[in-house]
């Protein structure tokens, strides 16, 4: 679970830097389809495991 948080932040981190840099706005969308998908998988994780 510590690890899926942190990869989420990293993740906005991203997010927020391509926002701010215009030079860097490739990274917006790096870090949205890697939030997604982290959070997606961390979901299916969950609920395999059974955890609610």
């Amino acid at each position: 679970m510590g690890l899926l948080v942190g990869l989420l932040v990293v993740w906005v981190v991203l997010i927020v830097l391509g926002l701010a840099i215009k030079s860097l706005f490739w990274l917006l969308f790096v870090g949205i389809v890697l939030f997604v998908a982290t959070g997606v998988i961390g979901f299916v994780k969950r609920k395999t495991l059974g955890r609610n």
